[in-house]
């Protein structure tokens, strides 16, 4: 089967399973595992390069609010590419390509491709659509095998971390404005051993004032900016110093967000043992090859 992968965390979820064969093109962001980013790609961002956090939020509310679209998608190379699968994405408008545009071009090209739509907001709805996905591939063994892989990790963290104090955590999914996390991140906290201060469980993030971030009262504040990677992470955090000193927590850490915070595929479950290492250092190793920083508050 000839697949397209119109999002990152599909992506990595795709060549998990054993589709890297399959798969004839990806997005520009899609970077993970480092093949996927020699694949053909189809998307470019109209999001201008270099800006800062609060320019890059400045431009994505403007372009929103002028009913433009974030993502273009080379309609022609994914014609000639004849997909017989495409998978896409519709529950963040700034995320991926508009799944209307996508599902309006499947209709035109001559392969007739299915569109197949990955909309997760909480982590059992990773665990769906890695059943699904694997399903809609033709490969429903593999996938399961995947899903009950993840599905071991979880539940050693979860034996780990049982009968510990549950730390009061602040996610932050950006910092200039302020962002608390939502959609899966905060069940991320709650598996690690934790409960997160703000974010609800399959809510989109909220913006939100420093002050109301510190009224929350959180021991710990994880800073994952989305789509980050650990040194940008940490970069940001450091340039907002003094605003994360005044959350009045007793730590605070940077962490590589785009890898294992914000795309919500496969490595969401390296985040829950990271976020378990972080709050409970004792009973959970750090997994390998996921950077993170500890912020100097005092």
């Amino acid at each position: 089967m000839r697949i397209a992968s119109l999002v990152p965390s599909a992506t990595e979820m795709l060549l998990a399973i054993g589709l890297g064969d399959s798969v004839v093109a990806v997005t520009h962001e899609c970077d993970y595992p480092p093949e996927a980013a020699s694949l053909p790609q189809l998307t470019r961002t109209v999001v201008p390069a270099g800006l800062g956090a609060r320019e890059i939020d400045q431009a994505v509310k403007r372009i929103v609010a002028d009913g433009m679209r974030l993502y273009e998608l080379d309609s022609e190379r994914l014609a000639v590419l004849a997909p017989e699968l495409i998978v896409a994405q519709q529950i963040c408008e700034v995320c991926a390509v508009s799944y209307e545009d996508v599902l309006d071009l499947a209709a035109r090209i001559p392969s007739r491709p299915r569109v197949l739509s990955q909309d997760p907001s909480r982590l059992s709805d990773l665990l769906d659509d890695v059943t699904r996905l694997g399903e809609a591939a033709g490969v429903a063994a593999d996938a399961s095998l995947l899903r009950r892989r993840l599905e071991e990790r979880l539940a050693r963290v979860a034996d780990a971390v049982a009968g510990r104090d549950r730390r009061r955590v602040l996610a932050l999914e950006w910092l200039d404005p302020p962002f608390a996390a939502g959609q899966w991140v905060p069940e991320m906290v709650e598996a690690a051993g934790g409960v997160d201060v703000i974010g609800t469980a399959a809510e989109k993030s909220s913006e939100q004032s420093w002050e109301q971030l510190a009224a929350a009262g959180a021991e710990d504040v994880v800073v994952m900016p989305c789509g980050y990677h650990a040194e940008e992470a940490l970069r940001e955090a450091s340039e907002h110093l003094g605003e994360l000193r005044g959350l009045g927590a007793e730590r605070a850490w940077a962490v590589d967000a785009a890898s294992s915070f914000s795309r919500p595929g496969p490595r969401l479950l390296d985040g829950v043992e990271l976020l378990a290492h972080l709050l409970h250092p004792g009973a959970v190793a750090a997994p390998q090859g996921i950077g993170f920083s500890r912020l100097a508050l005092g």
